[in-house]
């Protein structure tokens, strides 16, 4: 049986996410504005939550429907066999949200769709009351322009929490973004990699877990891994598959910052995502950084400075690391993350190309600087 998932993103992931789909030949991939879907089997749930860079979740879609009535919301809810995925004692948590659309009070569609579902199962599995003991089973509803959309979550915890970050620095970048960075700039692992502003290592250790092709998800738990819904095997298979793909070869992955507790940080963080032997990280002023090969890419997150003071110091900033970057050999790539609407003016020059990403609630660019081939 086919099965539709939802895939929500970062605003300006998407493709990515789009990529990895296709690399793991999944069905009828759709790429839309924060939100990607494809189809696969339940079997898919373990392989795409194991494997997935750049997307936040794994939504199972279970369906989609016209709504501008709390009637019609109730009957489209309890239309949907909700019992195929939910057994007799699965919690099910109800949250959601609503744009431009004629519902718009939240608590009151959370408690009708919370209600169709209870009506649904209890008729289904013949109880006057769901105990609700079991497994979670959270239930998100969007419903934009007056279509409602109704999954179940398999993912849990979000999953740009890796695992690997029990810890971090102040304005950390979320491991998604980082992988969609390290995507961007075209690093595939046989040229040098750094990252002269790491903080907490995030875009070197992503980049690291790119090179060796390793899955993000494997030093992690999904909620639907407690489900009876997914086969035990399932999960075993997708580890053993994702596995398997890995690279082992030599890798030169460097990551440098001037405070030294972020470097013991990123240093720690390496080691919980098992990828300490491949990069290495060093106490750097990145406004010194030079490097002789080359051929390189820099892939950094510098401090945006979203006051006005600090503003001038990460303007002052930009310019240093700027001057450092043109001494390089020329075929070296830089993408820049940066919310600093002068940032190339900072740095020293144009950009050969910018992409608009968000980080968080942050609007920024990735500005690109493209080596000699």
């Amino acid at each position: 049986m086919s099965l539709t998932f939802s895939i929500p993103t970062l605003l300006g992931v998407e493709k990515f996410t789009g990529d990895e789909l296709r690399a793991m030949q999944m069905k009828n991939i759709t790429v839309q504005n924060g939100l990607v879907l494809c189809e696969g089997t339940k079997r898919d749930i373990p392989r795409l939550n194991l494997r997935l860079r750049t997307g936040e979740r794994v939504q199972l879609l279970l369906g989609r429907f016209k709504a501008t009535t709390f009637d019609e919301l109730f009957e489209g809810v309890k239309a949907l066999p909700w019992e195929s995925v939910i057994p007799k004692d699965g919690a099910f948590p109800v949250k959601g949200f609503s744009l431009n659309s004629t519902l718009k009070s939240i608590p009151s569609c959370q408690s009708i769709v919370k209600k169709a579902i209870v009506d649904r199962l209890a008729s289904v599995y013949k109880e006057v009351r769901l105990a609700e003991t079991g497994s979670v089973y959270q239930v998100q509803f969007s419903i934009m322009k007056d279509t409602v959309s109704l999954m179940i979550d398999t993912s849990g915890t979000a999953l740009h929490k890796r695992g690997y970050r029990e810890v971090g620095v102040k304005a950390p970048i979320r491991e998604t973004l980082a992988a969609s960075m390290v995507m961007l700039s075209g690093y595939r692992g046989r040229d040098p990699f750094c990252d002269p502003f790491c903080g907490s290592g995030t875009i070197a250790i992503e980049a690291a877990l790119i090179a060796k092709n390793r899955a993000p998800g494997l030093s992690r738990s999904f909620a639907a891994q407690k489900w009876s819904y997914v086969p035990t095997d399932a999960w075993l298979d997708a580890a053993d598959e994702a596995m398997d793909l890995e690279f082992d070869r030599a890798y030169d992955i460097w990551g440098g910052d001037i405070d030294p507790k972020a470097i013991a940080i990123a240093k720690s963080n390496a080691e919980k995502a098992d990828v300490e032997d491949i990069v290495r990280f060093e106490v750097a002023d990145a406004c010194k950084f030079h490097r002789e090969e080359p051929y390189g890419y820099i892939v950094t997150n510098p401090p945006y400075g979203e006051r006005l003071l600090e503003k001038k110091e990460a303007e002052e900033l930009y310019r240093s690391f700027g001057q450092a970057t043109a001494k390089l050999p020329s075929g070296w790539r830089v993408s820049v993350l940066s919310s600093h609407t002068e940032f190339e003016k900072s740095y020293g020059r144009g950009a050969d190309k910018k992409r608009k990403l968000y980080n968080g609630m942050i609007k920024c660019d990735v500005f690109q600087y493209k080596g000699k081939k």
